[in-house]
């Protein structure tokens, strides 16, 4: 089956002129989770808060980053947001693991990687080397980060816990904006318009079926 992505420039969502440098703008493509994911991730990243020093990621500013691209030309936004927007095959991630990384960093991730993410993923280097655009070296571990500066052991998850389901059907090219605080511009979503119909992938109309974004 032929699947098709859809484009939509989004406008600024706060200040309509850009508080980065003139010329140039730091952008990375991401996973954006809806608001009832957001939520539940955030409530799970809440020891952060009460156990140790540290600072709690807002609830609008959770994602999942696929690519940082750091500063990039702005006379080169409309060539990205040209190339960026590539037809994919929805997936669907599971967050069980909530855990803290040597640098104090809290984070969700994934409970397995299906085949989707990693395809995205390269599909989206592609594109970006096609374009001579440089990306981050290092190596993919995807995750959405809750909490900075933590320190100290972070608590497993209860047993009765059910992992946090999202059913991913689009992606973002984001700016990062200079603060503080450092906002978000939403410049591009891109989604694949067919995701419904694909064969084994449980849809959002129904009761299982985890959050869409």
């Amino acid at each position: 089956m032929r699947l098709h992505a859809t484009m939509d420039i989004a406008p600024p969502r706060d200040d309509p002129h850009p508080r980065g440098a003139a010329g140039s703008a730091r952008l990375f493509i991401a996973l954006w989770p809806p608001p009832a994911l957001a939520a539940a991730l955030h409530a799970r990243g809440a020891p952060a808060r009460v156990q140790a020093p540290g600072r709690r990621e807002a609830v609008g500013r959770l994602h999942l980053t696929l690519h940082f691209l750091g500063t990039v030309p702005r006379e080169r936004l409309p060539v990205l947001k040209e190339a960026l927007c590539l037809p994919f095959r929805p997936f669907e991630l599971r967050f069980d693991a909530f855990t803290r990384w040597p640098s104090g960093v809290v984070v969700a991730e994934p409970l397995s990687q299906p085949p989707g993410l990693h395809a995205l993923h390269a599909a989206l280097a592609s594109a970006l080397a096609v374009l001579g655009q440089g990306t981050d070296a290092r190596a993919f571990r995807p995750h959405v980060t809750l909490a900075r500066r933590h320190a100290g052991p972070w608590p497993a998850a209860p047993a009765a816990a059910a992992p946090l389901r999202w059913c991913v059907r689009r992606y973002r090219l984001v700016e990062s904006l200079p603060g503080p605080p450092v906002q978000y511009r939403v410049l591009l979503i891109c989604s694949a318009c067919a995701a419904a119909s694909m064969p084994g992938l449980r849809t959002a109309g129904r009761a299982d079926a985890g959050q869409t974004g």
